[in-house]
């Protein structure tokens, strides 16, 4: 079980940046092929921007052409919560941080195998832990 970090909106506001704040925790998206991991290689664990918790590893990481980082699947099964999301006159499912609630992108079922899934996230949702050498 994923423990809950609960804070105030004020908080969040206070400890994320702007973009942070509109992506975490007002759902929004950042602009495709601006984001700082859209085309990293580097080894790690990329880690939730808002709490820290584990959300997916640079060995699932793919190119997918799409202008955000696309993972095949999450580090844990408990760490990405999925939720439907009806907005913009679409019907997507959305990916939050399990342990904070923070939106970090969408999940489509056209990645490469073994799951077919592309986990489409956005940069400032993310934070890299680089693998130690």
């Amino acid at each position: 079980m994923t423990p809950k970090v609960v804070k105030s909106e004020q908080e969040w506001r206070e400890e994320l940046t702007p973009e942070q704040y509109e992506v975490l925790r007002r759902q929004g998206t950042e602009p495709p092929f601006t984001g700082r991991y859209v085309y990293s290689k580097e080894k790690g664990v990329y880690r939730c921007a808002a709490c820290g918790a584990e959300l997916f590893s640079s060995d699932t990481k793919f190119d997918s052409g799409t202008g955000w980082p696309s993972f095949y699947e999450p580090a844990s099964e408990s760490g990405v919560e999925l939720r439907a999301d009806h907005s913009h006159g679409m019907i997507r499912t959305e990916a939050v941080c399990a342990a904070c609630g923070g939106h970090l992108g969408h999940v489509f079922d056209d990645g490469p195998e073994p799951t077919g899934q592309r986990y489409c996230i956005n940069s400032c949702s993310l934070e890299l832990e680089p693998e130690s050498s």
